[in-house]
């Protein structure tokens, strides 16, 4: 007889669900095929709705300590991320708030900000694709119900498309924590009341353990003043475990000077003060007084001491103490990434939940604050981004603040490492082929000009070679055909701009007459070492993988955002310095 109790219903809304795929018939598994990453390992949707799950055995057969994967997080978990191999997961899903997310970098050349990048388009609009292809695929009838309830009461808006991509993805990360690991998954009011239910179906009930508050900016600046509603001014974060055995490290801070009054007591040792006696044995309490930790009152009552230089601060689960970037002392560390975290945040929260050695992953992972963060306090990583703009930038943060270098101390997977799987990127996706292409050159970035407007520029940076204004270096990619005409008008661009180098990234291999054309453009002789640079320069995305760059004084280059300090591991942040 079912059972229909409310200690029934408690039972099944505290246990976390159980996440199993269905048995595998090997000969329904498609054969494993040399190509990029996401096509390599595991079965498609397809087949994996006609019953076929590849285990996790399949996986990468050597999971690099430190890694960036290019791609959907999702198909990364799946294809490369195995079971109960995470000790960590942070993540900071971007969240549709009506408006494109875009990364507003600073020009270094007091130019107006114009060259506004967008690092992606909200993507969670509505798709009744989506939505039926979770309901077909999910494994969890608890999380499939919960979904669908979502849906039908909220109606499809992008809430529950937000929420219809989550889900996936929360499945994932539960598979692939260890029995000790922990998540925390850090969100703003509007959702993190549906997460968190959510979250209570996958993890269960019983493994929640904190809803931290973060209080990111000062409340009553600017239009907050006048608004008609308490500031907005906090962000969640979600903490949960895989069990009742997981790392926890309680973390202080100094007292305040008001916590500090209250040690008004004086000896030989220091400040203290005294407390009562409470439960303690009378054996305990005799070694303390052989310590001299024993304050007897002018009525002759016995009370313990507890020294100031001793005492700590407990941090409890509104955090108020890490500024966000709205002042100035956090804003030195800010790159201009829109979700960016400061750095003690995500320090604060892998000091709490690993050990030196963890693995943390990040399937969001941006600008790279949680790799850096955690590289920093000797844990490996995994981080996981959609965009080539967000790995170029981690990698450039490795580079500049750890001095790690991708291919000795990292990998990066998924992004093209030859010529040919550079042709197949540029066939697939020529927008994306030309964000990792201006990635291949050195603090450069993509310039996204007005919408409708073609400026002949698809990449920026600047150098520094002088004690006076910054050098603007204009960035053209070709992946298919182009012929001396290019070259020409790409000479125009330079010209136009006021640019005092021109680089002209090509996939095809330039003809003579494009040389020529180029070497007409003369040269740039730089102060620094008075070094001869060709105005116009021409490489191919084969040189540059090879090794051979473009001609730009390096010891001068300055990136178009703004840049943070060189960090040691385990030491505080250093300010934030040009090099």
């Amino acid at each position: 007889m079912r059972d229909s109790s409310p200690s029934a219903w408690n039972d099944k809304l505290l246990a976390p669900c159980v996440y199993r795929a269905p048995p595998t018939p090997k000969d329904t598994c498609r054969e494993l095929q040399p190509r990029r990453f996401w096509n390599a390992t595991r079965c498609d949707e397809a087949e994996r709705r006609r019953g076929c799950q590849c285990s996790s055995k399949l996986l990468d057969a050597v999971q690099p300590a430190n890694a960036l994967y290019y791609g959907d997080n999702l198909e990364v978990l799946r294809k490369h991320i195995g079971d109960e191999s995470i000790d960590l997961v942070y993540l900071d899903p971007p969240f549709n708030s009506n408006r494109d997310y875009n990364l507003l970098f600073k020009e270094q050349s007091r130019e107006p900000a114009r060259a506004q990048i967008k690092a992606f388009t909200d993507t969670w609009q509505w798709s009744e694709h989506a939505y039926l292809e979770f309901c077909e695929t999910c494994s969890v009838p608890q999380l499939n119900a919960l979904v669908q309830g979502f849906v039908n009461t909220l109606g499809r808006n992008d809430l529950t498309a937000y929420l219809v991509m989550m889900a996936p993805r929360l499945m994932e990360l539960h598979r692939v924590l260890k029995p000790t690991g922990s998540l925390y998954l850090h969100c703003d009011p509007t959702a993190s009341h549906y997460l968190k239910v959510m979250l209570d179906v996958i993890f269960g009930a019983r493994n929640f353990r904190n809803e931290i508050v973060w209080k990111r900016d000062p409340a009553g600046k600017g239009g907050k003043r006048v608004s008609r509603q308490w500031p907005r001014d906090i962000d969640v974060i979600l903490y949960y475990t895989k069990t009742d055995e997981y790392a926890f490290h309680q973390q202080y801070l100094p007292l305040s000077p008001e916590q500090a009054r209250v040690y008004r007591y004086q000896d030989e040792r220091g400040r203290y003060k005294a407390v009562q006696r409470g439960n303690y044995s009378d054996a305990m309490w005799e070694r303390f007084r052989a310590e001299g930790r024993i304050h007897t009152s002018s009525t002759g009552k016995e009370y313990l001491k507890y020294y100031l230089d001793e005492a700590q601060a407990t941090i409890g689960s509104v955090w108020d103490d890490i500024p966000g970037f709205g002042t100035r002392t956090a804003a030195r560390e800010l790159l201009g990434y829109p979700t960016q975290k400061p750095l003690a945040l995500l320090e604060r929260i892998i000091q709490a939940s690993s050990n030196e050695g963890d693995l943390v992953l990040d399937p969001f992972c941006g600008c790279g604050t949680t790799i850096v963060a955690a590289h920093k306090l000797n844990r490996r990583w995994i981080g996981i981004d959609i965009t080539h703009l967000a790995i170029a930038l981690t990698k450039y943060r490795l580079s500049d603040m750890l001095d790690l270098k991708n291919g000795k101390d990292y990998a990066v997977i998924g992004e093209p490492t030859t010529e040919s799987e550079a042709r197949a990127l540029a066939l697939q996706d020529r927008d994306e082929f030309q964000k990792w292409a201006i990635g291949l050159i050195p603090r450069a970035r993509p310039f996204q000009q007005k919408k409708g407007a073609d400026t002949g520029i698809d990449g920026i940076l600047y150098f520094v070679d002088d004690k006076n204004s910054p050098k603007k270096v204009v960035i053209q990619v070709k992946s298919g055909k182009m012929g001396v005409k290019d070259v020409r008008v790409f000479r125009g661009v330079i010209e136009r701009e006021g640019a005092t180098l021109g680089l002209f990234l090509t996939l095809e291999a330039p003809t003579a007459l494009m040389l020529q054309e180029a070497a007409q453009a003369g040269y740039y002789v730089s102060p620094l070492g008075n070094l001869k640079l060709p105005k116009l320069q021409i490489r191919t995305v084969a040189q540059l993988l090879g090794g051979e760059g473009f001609a730009i004084p390096s010891a001068a280059l300055l990136m178009g955002v703004s840049r943070a300090g060189r960090v040691a591991r385990k030491e505080t942040q250093a300010e934030l310095e040009w090099e």
